[in-house]
């Protein structure tokens, strides 16, 4: 891969200095000779840290592959990651510094939604894109913005069309909500109050919760005293096995779960004891497992666990998907990138498709959105097994 490299660091300065003038400047921000910078703000040791180590661990073993192969056309791609320990007020801080002191020229991967919405509005100033956050929040491509893309559907498509899934085939006809009290949380109770209403429907019960809960008696004893027979879950990883558990101890079993990307984790399929066997969810791409993977992927899987000894995770698929679609657009961005050529770089990408058999991905200069198509999963003995997709049932 002689000619992978990265693209776009004039876009800090794209918004600071006027394009013919920032065309005279053969310095752009965040790219040298022989470099271009990357930064990314991550749980790494907070209570979404499954997403964020191993997002990163693929992340730099994407760009391994790239800058062993020389580089995109001489520059070798680096790396900086920060931890935000899923909590705003360190994102803040880990976002000025790579801003501020490291001088990125891009962010990726960036997690979490409340994080990304703090963050967003002083970044963009900045000049400098979010590329493929690991959040699937609307405000992330909504409203338009140059500097701004993602890849996949957002959690208020995914749940949207889990809710409608349930209704539509398995005759679900009262929908309840449960979701954290957090920016992520009300774009799943936006989803499901918004289907309901499609369909004519109520939404029968609410609950909430605090992102670190770990006791949910009362939200379940609430809603199971509504009478749901659906429960939209607005759960990321412990908060989406924990209430499922809960209901399920209770004696509560006429009652489903449907969830989104964000509790998309082998680690809520293969809760101990089976505790979340049966809960539906949502996503917007496919979690391999290496007895039954292709080829192709067994042997990724296999340089990943050799690479950081653990096995892949769907923060691993996530982060080495993103990295590529980073590593395309500065390709595309040529021997001297710049913001500009770099953007238009992205946006030139049609008909994308993962390693992983995710949904087709389209950028135009008008479209941020890459799909907005998604699968649907069950959890069957410990794994997520597919029970439909890539579908976009609409409202």
């Amino acid at each position: 891969m002689s000619r992978v490299t990265f693209v776009g660091l004039a876009a800090v300065l794209a918004l600071a200095v006027p394009f013919a003038a920032m065309a005279q400047n053969a310095k752009v921000r965040g790219i040298t000779k022989n470099e271009i910078v990357i930064g990314m703000h991550t749980d790494l040791s907070g209570p979404a840290a499954s997403y964020g180590v191993h997002s990163s661990n693929a992340m730099r073993m994407r760009i391994d592959e790239v800058n062993e192969a020389g580089g995109i056309y001489g520059r070798k791609l680096k790396l900086i990651v920060e931890d935000n320990q899923y909590q705003v007020p360190r994102a803040v801080q880990a976002v000025n510094k790579l801003i501020n002191r490291d001088n990125i020229f891009l962010m990726a991967g960036g997690l979490g939604t409340p994080m990304n919405n703090a963050v967003m509005a002083d970044q963009l100033k900045a000049g400098v894109p979010n590329m493929f956050p690991l959040t699937a929040a609307r405000q992330m491509y909504e409203p338009f913005h140059r500097l701004k893309f993602v890849a996949g559907s957002s959690y208020y498509d995914q749940i949207r069309s889990g809710i409608k899934w349930m209704v539509e085939k398995k005759g679900k006809k009262k929908i309840c909500s449960l979701y954290q009290d957090t920016d992520f949380g009300k774009e799943i109770f936006d989803g499901t109050r918004d289907q309901t209403q499609a369909m004519k429907m109520p939404l029968l019960e609410t609950a909430t919760n605090k992102p670190a809960d770990t006791d949910f008696t009362a939200q379940i004893t609430k809603l199971r005293s509504a009478g749901c027979d659906l429960i939209a879950s607005g759960s990321i990883v412990r908060d989406a096995i924990v209430p499922y558990a809960t209901a399920r101890k209770m004696g509560w079993m006429d009652v489903d779960f449907i969830g989104q990307s964000a509790s998309y984790d082998q680690i809520v399929a293969s809760a101990p004891g089976g505790a979340t066997e049966g809960f539906y969810t949502m996503a917007g791409t496919i979690l391999p497992y290496r007895d039954t993977a292709a080829p192709h992927l067994a042997a990724w899987m296999d340089r990943y666990k050799a690479k950081f000894n653990t096995d892949v995770n769907i923060g691993a698929v996530y982060g080495y998907t993103l990295m590529d679609m980073v590593v395309q657009g500065i390709d595309r961005a040529g021997k001297d990138p710049t913001m500009e050529k770099f953007i238009a770089g992205v946006e030139s990408i049609k008909g994308y498709r993962d390693i992983f058999g995710g949904p087709v991905v389209d950028f135009s200069p008008t479209k941020r959105q890459g799909a907005n198509e998604a699968f649907l999963f069950q959890v069957q003995k410990g794994r997520f097994v597919m029970i439909d997709g890539p579908v976009n049932y609409g409202s």
